[in-house]
């Protein structure tokens, strides 16, 4: 094994990111366990909002640790993984990666990849690897070391150099919780291969009822309860989640006022207060700053009602 294996393995373990290849992109990786580590990635890369993250795992008994299995997935799974595609699941009730990682959603997307650096990276983590490509929001994803580089300059984290990407282009996505495939998005694996195993697959263009990409939708990230945004105080049975100083505040997503671990505990911190033991969750101002933008995007998301 590489001994920059070994070290990027440390160093996941210990919430820090590192950067490593796969079949399709470089990904910018963190522990999927880590709350924290996950929020860096948002706040490395700049990402305008809390868009679900791809959990790269080593094999089929790795995802089931984490999702909730279906016929048609392990079908796919035993026909195109390790590969260049990423299967949606139903996240299961213990499931220990990161809610922030699926952004708030009851799903996990799902990848083997087909390198041999990055699986050995996951087995010797242990756990699976969350990893978007490794460049800033809205810049091309990066298929060598030195694209990462040029892209981060000295803000790169540890890398590990394993040569151009062989694919080149970013895995297909597949939501796969039913009986049918449904394409999410086009990638690295045609959707005419898929099918010569599932069958007729639901494509957005194709098909009016065909899902959107997960976090798209406004709804998404509603709790049961209401939420309003900006409160400086609880109403009459509301519980009041704060930020920053807020000694009547139910939680805390950071007394600090740091944003990074608000990020970290936004959405756990959501679901902890959606019970009936309250009419409504309050959510102190988060300042529209750095990863603010994705945190109010969130909350604008979950306070919106049909």
């Amino acid at each position: 094994m590489r001994p920059e294996i070994e070290e990027a393995a440390r160093l996941l373990r210990a919430g820090k990111l590192v950067v490593f290849p796969t079949e399709t992109v470089y990904g910018l990786g963190a522990l999927a366990t880590d709350d924290h580590a996950v929020a860096s990635i948002y706040e490395l890369k700049g990402r305008p909002t809390f868009n679900p993250l791809i959990a790269h795992v080593d094999s089929p008994e790795m995802a089931a640790k984490y999702v909730e299995m279906t016929p048609l997935a392990q079908k796919l799974m035993e026909a195109f993984w390790p590969g260049p595609v990423t299967f949606v699941l139903k996240r299961k009730k213990d499931c220990r990666i990161s809610l922030l990682a699926s952004a708030g959603l009851d799903t996990l997307a799902v990848r083997c990849p087909q390198n041999q650096i990055a699986l050995d990276l996951i087995k010797k983590t242990g756990e699976a690897i969350v990893a978007p490509s490794a460049n800033p929001s809205g810049e091309v994803s990066p298929t060598t070391a030195l694209h990462v580089q040029t892209s981060f300059k000295e803000k790169t984290p540890f890398i590990i150099d394993g040569g151009p990407c062989r694919v080149g282009l970013e895995s297909t996505v597949l939501l796969v919780t039913g009986e049918k495939a449904a394409v999410l998005r086009y990638g690295g694996l045609s959707i005419d291969d898929i099918e010569a195993v599932s069958g007729p697959t639901i494509r957005p263009e194709k098909d009016q009822d065909a899902p959107m990409s997960p976090g798209q939708l406004k709804s998404h990230y509603a709790p049961h309860l209401p939420l309003r945004m900006n409160a400086l105080e609880a109403f009459d049975g509301e519980a009041l989640l704060g930020f920053g100083p807020a000694p009547n505040a139910v939680l805390n997503l950071s007394s600090s006022e740091d944003l990074k671990e608000a990020a970290a505990n936004l959405f756990s911190m959501i679901r902890q207060l959606d019970t009936p033991k309250y009419t409504g969750i309050a959510v102190m101002p988060i300042p529209m700053e750095g990863l603010g933008f994705a945190i109010n995007d969130r909350l604008k998301r979950a306070s919106y009602r049909k």
